[in-house]
């Protein structure tokens, strides 16, 4: 506003002056002190408009180095949320990783082992991106650890989710999820997949499909949801992945897809997790040109052989 004002009295005064000595103007003098004058106005209106540029500028990095320094808080904040360790001794191994596509993600993953001695282990991802997924999964992270621990069954846990994201957000935004409840003794597996990307069960080197039977979560108050059980074997893997894996590469036309991704876990089926994690990545990012669309949220879980004194 400052600069609009000097810039104003300025031209006006020019103008003024310009006025007053009209009938100077045909005078050789005259007309060079006009030529002169009017080179200076220029000058001064272009360097007023290239003062006006440079405090903008200075402006908007200001804002943005702001900006950058919250999302960078943002994203230690979420990282903080996602396992640091796995459990050891809960008849399952595990290996797990979020890339998300622009500094924090809507997806989320979590292993929780409970007292009694089960393992619940979950992958989600929330519907959008940007910083209003990641605050909305941050929430639905911190409901689903608070059912987990109280002992909830997977049905139930995944019942108050769905009534507590649909009233939060008035049916506006969803979740899809698979939760599972690991049952060491039994060697048995409870799951609901709520819409979620079909996880891939692989045993020796054969593979099937835990397909959703319920739809994402949040987007009607009230769902029938039945859990499913299965046994797993020692060496068995079980692959959970967000959209972001299969899809990618979608906007140059061809997905990374699920067969490719059932292909490469396959084939690396009896490595150790972290190297069948690694192969994966490697594939997606070669498949996309390293170019990410959307995040990419891969967990990884294996049954582990039961220990000696169990057997």
């Amino acid at each position: 506003m400052r600069d609009r004002i000097y810039l104003g009295l300025f031209l006006l005064g020019a103008g003024l002056l310009l006025f007053l000595g009209r009938d100077l103007i045909e005078r050789p003098t005259v007309v060079a002190w006009g030529l002169t004058f009017a080179g200076t106005t220029v000058a001064g209106v272009l360097g007023l408009s290239l003062y006006r540029v440079q405090a903008e500028l200075r402006a908007s990095r200001h804002e943005l180095a702001r900006k950058q320094a919250e999302l960078n808080f943002a994203r230690q904040v979420q990282q903080a949320l996602f396992p640091r360790q796995f459990p050891a001794d809960g008849g399952l191994q595990f290996a797990g990783t979020c890339v998300p596509a622009s500094g924090i993600s809507g997806d989320f993953f979590d292993v929780l082992p409970l007292p009694d001695g089960r393992v619940v282990f979950a992958i989600a991802d929330i519907s959008g991106k940007g910083i209003s997924a990641a605050i909305l999964m941050s929430n639905l992270h911190a409901v689903l650890r608070t059912l987990a621990a109280a002992g909830r069954a997977p049905a139930e846990v995944c019942a108050q989710i769905n009534r507590h994201l649909n009233q939060v957000t008035d049916g506006g935004r969803f979740a899809t999820l698979f939760y599972a409840e690991w049952n060491g003794a039994e060697r048995s597996l409870t799951f609901i997949n709520a819409g979620h990307n079909s996880p891939i069960l692989v045993s020796s080197g054969r593979a099937q499909r835990l397909e959703p039977s319920t739809p994402p979560l949040g987007m009607f108050l009230e769902l029938e949801l039945r859990a499913r059980r299965l046994t797993l074997a020692p060496g068995d893997l079980l692959v959970l992945y967000s959209d972001g894996i299969t899809e990618a590469g979608i906007e140059k036309g061809a997905e990374f897809g699920e067969a490719r991704l059932q292909a490469v876990v396959t084939t690396h089926f009896t490595k150790p997790l972290e190297e069948i994690q690694q192969q994966v990545l490697a594939a997606v990012h070669d498949w996309a040109d390293h170019e990410l669309e959307d995040d990419m949220t891969l967990l990884l879980v294996r049954a582990a052989a039961p220990r000696k004194e169990e057997s």
